[in-house]
């Protein structure tokens, strides 16, 4: 594996106590850094509350029951709607949820934005992983369709709304997934008036998004907080000054850092947190802004106790 840079022990004092609400680590059906147990272990020596196991293809709040009994940092299981769920299938919804599933991610590599995305990675970006697995999979005769949330005219369709009523009944997280700006519009709006109290907006600067600032202010407006990961600008698929400037322009305070980390060739994903700690100071954030951002809106979306400093 790599070196990477070590983050600032500032850095890491900053982030104590926040959750990651974005990792991709294993068991998995693609090479990740570490596991389930070992990240727990980590996260709990960093003084790190817990974090999000994101898959693209299968649930994994069974996972985080059984890392949740060692007592580490608190794993929180997920249910990302891919073809290999069914899709917007409300079944898998109200199973994850009963299994103690926490977050819903709306589709990700078999969302039609994604599908259908033409724009290019700037110049010398690494690939997502799962690139490679939709391409085998497709090799094999197994593309599905993709998986539309809203219609032809942008109208939400009636399952995407049933999907988030069982959110709304289950008290879990909304996060976007890899929609079209367009269609992240619709969803938020109608998550709202489904009673759907929490929703994160999955990195809008992300190829496949880029959603543009105006439309950011229009979604923090909503009630949804800005998903700021890692790996996008550090994987070179946007500039960092970009990143920085659309989190002054949107506000720290609508914005909630992640890592989205796990992969091979990326840091530790217990160092994710405080590398974008070290990386905020560097661009001149406060340290309130950085807190703010990793752990107080963290443990908002989480829904767990705040932390008073």
């Amino acid at each position: 594996m790599a070196e990477h840079p070590l983050p600032s022990k500032h850095a890491q004092e900053l982030v104590t106590g926040a959750y990651d609400v974005h990792t991709h680590v294993g068991p998995d059906v693609m090479r990740r850094r570490i596991d389930d147990f070992d990240l727990a272990q980590r996260f709990a020596g960093a003084g790190l509350a817990g974090f999000v196991l994101k898959s693209h293809y299968v649930p994994t709040a069974e996972r985080a029951a059984v890392v949740n009994r060692r007592e580490l940092a608190d794993a929180i299981g997920a249910i990302t709607l891919n073809a290999s769920v069914g899709g917007l299938n409300p079944i898998a919804v109200e199973l994850a949820a009963r299994g103690g599933a926490r977050f819903v991610w709306m589709p990700t590599v078999d969302s039609s934005n994604q599908r259908a995305c033409l724009a290019r990675d700037p110049e010398g970006a690494k690939p997502p992983m799962w690139a490679q697995l939709q391409d085998e999979l497709r090799e094999q005769g197994m593309a599905p369709d993709p998986v539309e949330v809203v219609d032809a005219d942008g109208t939400v369709l009636e399952r995407t709304r049933q999907i988030l009523r069982l959110i709304a009944k289950h008290d879990m997280v909304l996060a976007t997934g890899h929609l079209h700006g367009d269609e992240i519009a619709a969803v938020v709006a109608a998550a709202t008036e489904e009673g759907v109290s929490r929703m994160v907006v999955t990195h809008p600067e992300f190829t496949s998004q880029r959603i543009g600032i105006e439309r950011q202010r229009e979604l923090a407006r909503h009630g949804a907080l800005l998903e700021r990961c890692l790996t996008t600008p550090l994987t070179g698929k946007v500039e960092w000054d970009v990143w920085f400037h659309n989190i002054r322009e949107a506000g720290p305070e609508n914005s909630i850092v992640s890592s989205d980390l796990g992969q091979p060739f990326n840091p530790p994903v217990e160092h994710g947190l405080a590398l974008v700690a070290d990386r905020l100071l560097e661009a001149g954030f406060t340290d309130d802004e950085i807190r703010t951002m990793t752990v107080h809106n963290s443990r908002a979306l989480i829904g767990t106790k705040p932390l008073d400093d």
